[in-house]
């Protein structure tokens, strides 16, 4: 609704073509999403790819890029998909269980970033440090940062989705009991 007019037409040819359609609904299969979400960002902070993604300005903007827009794509089936589409709008619960599965292993590589002892991004040595910190201290932060920071948003977006549950139940149950809040039949 926001998009300027002269860009809103040809986002909607493109949005309307068929391959983008198709690869849209592929990629809002919760498996496939849960999967890419957690394995993007272990594939960016793979120490040998992330190496690369800081010397290189392409790979870096396509690293921050790729990301962004999985995680759009991924919290967009997370709160809203398609109502009444069933290859993007998915039940409640299987929304807080991706939810609680793709936190497992963001948990596991922030610890392990964290807790490791030995240094795990060379490139900080080379390209140096925002803040004067310790290398260890930096790696133990940015595990910190991947570990407990990813579970919080996981852990509010169950508590938001489990509200969006309750509020849908309650709304069914307020129509069936022909309510104040039921929708008059045509």
């Amino acid at each position: 609704a926001g998009t300027p007019e002269r860009l809103r037409r040809p986002l909607a040819a493109f949005w309307r073509l068929a391959p983008v359609q198709k690869s849209y609904r592929l990629v809002q299969q919760p498996a496939i999403a849960a999967v890419l979400f957690v394995g993007l960002i272990y594939l960016w902070l793979a120490p040998q790819i992330h190496f690369y993604a800081m010397l290189n300005a392409h790979l870096y903007a396509l690293m921050n890029w790729s990301m962004a827009v999985d995680g759009l794509l991924f919290w967009w089936m997370i709160f809203h998909g398609w109502p009444g589409d069933s290859a993007t709008h998915k039940p409640y619960a299987w929304r807080i269980l991706i939810l609680f599965l793709i936190t497992l292993p963001q948990i596991a590589l922030g610890a392990y970033i964290a807790l490791c002892g030995d240094p795990l991004y060379d490139i900080y040595a080379v390209c140096g440090r925002i803040w004067p910190v310790p290398p260890k201290v930096d790696q133990q932060l940015g595990g910190l940062i991947t570990w407990i920071p990813a579970a919080m948003m996981s852990l509010f977006g169950m508590l938001a989705v489990l509200r969006q549950w309750l509020l849908a139940e309650k709304r069914s149950q307020e129509m069936m009991s022909g309510g104040e809040h039921a929708v008059p039949a045509a």
